[in-house]
């Protein structure tokens, strides 16, 4: 590879903060840069980012902080964010609405319903590979011609957030193939393209964005695009992905048999393939990179549901919940928790579930509720990673990150759930990095082989409770379809009758 001088920014947008990194072209961190915001949600079901009080604010103020750090060039700058999600922009780029977020925005329910049942399940399948659920971009478009035609007949572009920055920087619009595949029933991860004719059925008159992949050039940062934001005119900007997936990148997630299973406010399982395969109920995608695939899904709430207990009880420390739910111990004296609390994207896709705890008594405890909601996350990603199995997609390598993995009690848990080892990165710095990443690969300073992981420890799980937790998960599973009818109706009047 090309001995080339000078320092890469990656920049990835999250729910609740955006997160940059300032790194060596061999991978060599020398600064980050934090800034946190509001997600909105204005009624049930809606959740939305104000594209420019967010996404472009956070990245100055990102950017003008490391380029204050910076000890030498800027050569490239690729960010990454939450997706799917949808902003609608005029014809000069500005935002019309506050952009409309990924599986946790549930508006567009009845457009799902409707689609599924118009398009067929067959017909979806074989050409989405998937289909359609609250993570599904395509109803939320159709949602947006029905609901707020005012906003449509103005609408020239749909980006995401990486690509609303790439186009301020570049004036070029383009979309991630892995993006693209998540805007269903419009793309085609068989033919890697866009379906022209459900594109019209759901997305009327839109100009659709260039599709490219994730480590390719979205374009070169303008004469505007230094003016307003500090950085080089010139230098290359990357088109970037989704964030979960570029963080697998950064913890060396890239070959067939791995496996990023990424504990946030929600989780994310991310297995790489070769060839294509696909789930009704999972996410069946174009891969970050040429030639690769990906079968993933993930839960609505995960760590979100610890931060509304948390915040329920009046904010007390995380390490004091942990420690009183590790004195517990496996079970959760008899608690068993649905993770719901937002409806569900993968493996049951019902944006209509709730959340419930079944057990509890008077004597019931802090500690016993939040590890009870620990193991309901566990719970939920062993039922997806047996849905992965299903399709044939088994995992050989498993990978964590985020901010779940730290302290111990988590981590632990999901390995004697899911009966699997994790592999825990010496640093899990998320997205940005493997952003990072892909800015040293536009120049030259690194290829779809490189890796800047670096291995810390193994968590295994300890097989003591196994039958345990085998019970338990079978009682998980009866819970769903018991209770579903009774939380469909509470939905219902939670969402206005």
């Amino acid at each position: 590879m090309a001995k080339i001088e000078g320092l890469v920014i990656g920049i990835d947008f999250g729910t609740g903060s955006s997160k940059g990194v300032l790194a060596r072209l061999n991978g060599e961190v020398e600064a980050s840069s934090q800034v946190e915001h509001r997600t909105s949600m204005p009624r049930p079901g809606h959740v939305e980012h104000d594209a420019e009080e967010t996404w472009w604010v956070d990245f100055m103020s990102i950017v003008q902080d490391l380029l204050r750090k910076a000890d030498g060039p800027i050569v490239g700058i690729t960010t990454s964010g939450i997706g799917p999600c949808s902003l609608f922009c005029d014809a000069s780029g500005a935002p019309l609405r506050p952009a409309i977020l990924y599986g946790v925005d549930t508006r567009a329910y009845k457009e799902v319903a409707e689609l599924n049942d118009t398009l067929g399940h067959d017909a979806l399948m074989d050409k989405c590979g998937n289909i359609l659920t609250s993570q599904s971009q395509g109803p939320k478009l159709l949602w947006t011609v029905r609901n707020e035609p005012w906003v449509w007949e103005k609408a020239k572009y749909v980006f995401m957030s990486q690509t609303y920055v790439a186009f301020k920087l570049t004036g070029e619009y383009v979309l991630d193939h892995l993006s693209a595949s998540m805007f269903d029933p419009m793309y085609s991860p068989k033919t890697q393209d866009w379906i022209p004719e459900w594109c019209e059925l759901v997305a009327p008159g839109l100009p659709l964005p260039e599709l490219k992949y994730s480590n390719e050039v979205a374009g070169h940062i303008s004469a505007e695009g230094a003016r307003i934001s500090g950085l080089p005119e010139g230098i290359p900007v990357g088109v970037g992905s989704t964030d979960a997936f570029c963080e697998a990148l950064s913890v060396g997630v890239k070959d067939p048999g791995d496996v990023m299973l990424m504990y946030g406010s929600t989780i994310v399982a991310d297995l790489i393939a070769d060839h294509f395969m696909a789930h009704p109920n999972l996410w069946a995608i174009t891969g970050t990179y040429r030639d690769t695939f990906c079968l993933a899904g993930g839960l609505s709430a995960s760590g979100a549901l610890t931060t509304w207990l948390r915040d329920l009880i009046g904010g007390v420390e995380y390490a004091i919940l942990i420690e009183e739910a590790e004195e517990v111990g496996p079970g959760s004296n008899g608690l068993l928790a649905l993770p719901y609390f937002a409806g569900e994207r993968t493996p049951i896709s019902d944006p209509m579930a709730r959340g419930v705890l079944a057990g509890l008594t008077l004597s019931s405890t802090r500690g016993e509720i939040y590890r009870a909601l620990l193991e309901a996350t566990a719970f939920g990603t062993r039922h997806l990673l047996e849905s992965m199995a299903e399709a044939g997609g088994v995992g050989k390598r498993f990978v964590a990150v985020g901010g779940g993995t730290k302290g111990g009690l988590w981590t632990q848990v999901m390995s004697d759930v899911c009966k699997i080892e994790q592999v825990l990165p010496k640093f899990a710095i998320g997205a940005s990095y493997g952003d990072a990443l892909i800015s040293a690969q536009l120049v030259g300073a690194a290829d779809e082989s490189t890796s800047w992981m670096q291995e810390a420890a193994v968590v295994k799980p300890n097989r003591d409770n196994e039958g345990l937790y085998t019970d338990m998960f079978g009682r998980y599973l009866e819970l769903y379809p018991a209770t579903k009818d009774v939380v469909h109706f509470l939905a219902g009047l939670q969402l206005g009758g």
